[in-house]
């Protein structure tokens, strides 16, 4: 109980940090907005012992936050434009991909145990909201400061954005066809993306926040450059956090002294993407 509050007050106090340094109005506002929708949804949640709805709900969040912000700016740059438009095709696409996904799957394994307990759920609900306001960081600060033209960094960093998106999504697309054909429900993917890379779709992930941070840094300053603590968390995040780690370890459970799986790890990239040998 201790802990798990603990987990939630640093959570919370980062968030409110961050909001204060970048001069707080807007900020605070996409705070409360960030971590009240997800407090709200936990009620339900935890009287329910379900997690089916908690990936849509972070998506919704998403959408929210950009509408939040756009509502809220004085005035809204093409660059702005750009990004909050960029990050809502992005929530909307994930947002789908994952409610189908534990749809069809009828539940999150991440969630079995950690459901059950009021204080690491509640615990749960609270990081997603510190992932909503942390993730996107970089956009709030160019809706809460416009500034017009466009430069280098900005094709550079659209560019980045695009080709991460089309990874991710085409990662993600190839796995559910995978998962969705009865002969491999005891095998794992290694055709496609996933025969560049064990996770092309979080290497897609990170590639598209690093675009959109590399967009904003055409006009940062002072403080904004805590913009940059963006691509910095999602990295972090799925690298040694709740992403990578967690489904190494799943599949080392399941296939782990199997010669096609050891052959695939030892030959393939964890993380980041190269053609086949």
């Amino acid at each position: 109980m201790a802990r798990a509050a603990a987990v939630a007050v640093v959570a919370v106090g980062l968030a409110l940090g961050l909001a204060w340094a970048l001069g707080g109005g807007l900020f605070y506002g996409l705070v409360a907005v960030a971590f009240g929708v997800q407090w709200l949804a936990f009620v339900p949640a935890y009287t329910l012992r379900t997690e089916r709805f908690y990936d849509l709900v972070g998506s919704l969040t998403y959408v929210l936050l950009v509408t939040t912000a756009v509502l809220a700016s004085p005035e809204v740059s093409l660059r702005g434009g750009l990004l909050a438009g960029a990050t809502l095709v992005w929530a909307v696409r994930l947002g789908l991909f994952l409610a189908v996904r534990v749809h069809r799957a009828g539940k999150d394994g991440r969630f079995d145990e950690l459901k059950h307990s009021a204080p690491r759920f509640f615990v749960a609900w609270t990081l997603q909201g510190l992932w909503t306001f942390l993730t996107p960081l970089a956009v709030w600060v160019v809706l809460a400061d416009a500034q017009h033209g466009l430069g280098v960094l900005d094709v550079l960093g659209l560019g980045t954005w695009l080709v991460g998106f089309v990874l991710e999504a085409s990662a993600d697309a190839q796995k559910s066809r995978f998962r969705a054909d009865p002969a491999h429900a005891d095998t794992f993917i290694r055709d496609g993306w996933w025969a560049w890379s064990r996770h092309p779709n979080y290497a897609g992930e990170i590639a598209l926040w690093c675009g959109v941070a590399l967009v904003a840094a055409s006009q940062l300053h002072g403080a904004q450059w805590l913009a940059l603590l963006s691509p910095t968390f999602v990295f972090v995040l799925l690298r040694y956090g709740s992403g990578v780690p967690l489904l190494e370890a799943r599949a080392d459970a399941k296939w782990g002294g199997e010669p096609d799986y050891e052959e695939y790890k030892a030959h393939t990239p964890l993380l980041w993407p190269r053609p086949p040998r």
